[in-house]
């Protein structure tokens, strides 16, 4: 075979030579299969071209194109194993063997928003569609973002929170509860933004209010207190309410599926009572320079609308017995919406409709009574009440002063009923007082705001008291809570600068609005204690030396019957 010469035949004129061998069995059987090959590879290459062949974009293809590498190059995906939705088939967030699915931020936007973005863009509805089959085929097993669209909009039952979250102030989630964004991922700023905000525009306008009752009081004239102060404070709780307000009102627009959501929250719902209070509080301690001796009734009108038509809301449901109960969602913020009524009964006796600010105090005096008695008595429904001290409960001292003021400023007197409200909330308040971590061992939170006006409010509650009965013991307390109250709003300002603008830790991820409707996967059943068990057989021993005794008994008969036979 190696003696074979090969036979050479000249093909063109330019001197191309093509060698002619001897074909072997073995030699054509290779050359066979190497064509059998090429025929496939070039009818897979056509088939593929065959399905790119009809129109799609250019992300489409790109998208597609990488699903194919991936799943040539052997990489698969584990299945969903994390604790938030915001990945599929992810861990935290993250896909095994590369980056996870960020967090769809879309579905707390608002419908009209969307509607509008689907419009102008309606290729986008089929290329989601089809990104939706391709997921469904590689993630047989992951959650349905329609479903969890569908459960965003829903209203989320009060019960649900309490399930679902812990803290007094229900922000924080528990351990076993998954959330529908991820957690390690900062949010966009208005999802952060909560509307426990507005306690900041709080603390501050009932500190305007006090210094200029302060620089008024003909029994403090002897501290020759300016009115400046009170311009100062007024003009920077002007300036807090505009931008969170404004701040806010963005996140309606943008972002109003998460509004619906805080108002839903049995806790934050009362905190839509602040802006309406604050209103008030400036009205109610806008220096003279600024504004007329007396207020025109429209401006209570403007304000006080919105709170009673919240309370005929949330009052209501109250009421009916339903699943957003008192006894079912009663919390020391729950004082907010009662005392709004005090607030404006204060208002409605300064543009001089008294009539009006009875009925007010009416209102908000039985409801106070209602919410005070339910909190104090801790129901079990009532787990929201922490068992260690916080700043929570300082609502306490906020309804009974304000009581106690609207009551004088009513009447012009400060008689019995307004000296026993008063005296009320100063033993709430020295009980709250003599612990001395009454701040310390807790998160800092712009929440904390809301429970500074309730200290400043019994102080203004002692200086009115001090000037129906002035003597050096009520003065003296009257200085006291004061500087007090004067010396917290000046620590939780100098806080809260320090978390916006160096730690920049002001606004952390509000998971509160992001629980699901339902919790996902089967809830561990309670385990039967030792104690439980004993209480459970007591009945079934009974039951059996019940038996026992009959049979005995029974016995006995026959055996009488026998021997008398």
């Amino acid at each position: 075979m190696d003696n074979v010469k090969p036979i050479r035949y000249k093909t063109s004129l330019k001197g191309h030579y093509v060698d002619i061998h001897e074909a072997f069995p073995e030699e054509e059987q290779e050359q066979e299969e190497e064509r059998i090959t090429r025929r496939g590879k070039s009818h897979e290459e056509k088939r593929s071209n065959r399905s790119f062949s009809r129109q799609v974009s250019l992300e489409t293809g790109f998208s597609a194109l990488k699903e194919e590498s991936r799943i040539k190059d052997g990489k698969s995906v584990l299945a969903r194993n994390g604790k938030s939705f915001a990945g599929f088939g992810s861990i935290n967030g993250r896909v095994n063997g590369g980056e996870g699915r960020k967090g769809d931020f879309n579905m707390f936007r608002t419908k009209s928003s969307l509607s509008k973005q689907n419009s102008l863009l309606p290729s986008r509805k089929e290329r989601e569609r089809e990104r939706e089959r391709e997921r469904e085929i590689e993630f047989p097993n992951r959650p349905d973002d329609e479903a969890i669209g569908e459960s965003v909009n829903k209203s989320v039952p009060a019960g649900r929170y309490f399930a679902a979250l812990r803290g007094p102030e229900l922000d924080q989630v528990k351990d076993n509860e998954e959330i529908l964004l991820p957690k390690d991922e900062k949010w966009p700023f208005l999802l952060r933004f909560p509307i426990n905000c507005f306690g900041i525009c709080l603390g501050l306008s009932s500190q305007a209010i006090l210094w200029g009752a302060l620089s008024k009081s003909p029994a403090f004239h002897f501290l020759h207190v300016t009115p400046f102060i009170n311009l100062a404070l007024w003009l920077l709780a002007l300036l807090a309410l505009i931008s969170i307000s404004f701040t806010y009102i963005l996140k309606c627009i943008f972002y109003f599926e998460a509004v619906k959501r805080e108002y839903f929250h049995p806790v934050r719902v009362n905190f839509f009572f602040a802006p309406w209070v604050v209103c008030m509080f400036l009205a109610l301690g806008v220096p003279p320079t600024l504004a007329p001796k007396t207020l025109n009734p429209i401006i209570w009108c403007i304000f006080m609308l919105p709170i009673f038509f919240l309370e005929l809301k949330i009052y209501g449901q109250w009421l009916s017995g339903g699943k957003r109960r008192l006894s079912k969602v009663a919390n020391p913020s729950s004082h907010l919406s009662v005392v709004g009524n005090f607030v404006g009964a204060i208002l409605a006796a300064k543009v001089g409709w008294f009539e009006a600010a009875k009925f007010l105090w009416a209102v908000g005096f039985a409801h106070y009574l209602v919410v005070f008695v339910t909190l104090y008595q801790r129901l079990p429904t009532s787990e929201v009440l922490p068992k260690e001290l916080h700043p929570v409960y300082s609502m306490f001292i906020a309804a009974p002063s304000a009581a106690s003021i609207a009551w004088e400023t009513i009447y012009g007197e400060f008689d019995g009923l307004s000296r026993t409200c008063y005296f009320i909330a100063l033993f709430l308040y020295l009980s709250l007082v003599v612990r001395i971590n009454f701040f310390w061992g807790f998160r800092f939170s712009v929440a904390w705001w809301s429970y500074t006006f309730p200290m400043t409010t019994a102080s203004l509650a002692t200086i009115k008291y001090a000037e129906h009965v002035p003597t050096v013991l009520s003065k003296s307390l009257a200085l006291a809570l004061s500087f007090m109250s004067s010396t917290m709003v000046s620590v939780l300002f100098v806080s809260t600068l320090l978390h916006a603008f160096v730690w920049k830790t002001l606004f952390p991820n509000d998971l509160a609005i992001a629980i699901t409707e339902k919790r996902n996967g089967k809830e561990k059943k309670p385990i039967k204690k030792s104690y439980d068990f004993k209480r459970w057989t007591k009945p079934s021993l009974s039951f059996v030396s019940t038996i026992t005794k009959h049979k005995s008994g029974n016995k006995d008969f026959d055996i009488e019957k026998d021997v008398g036979s």
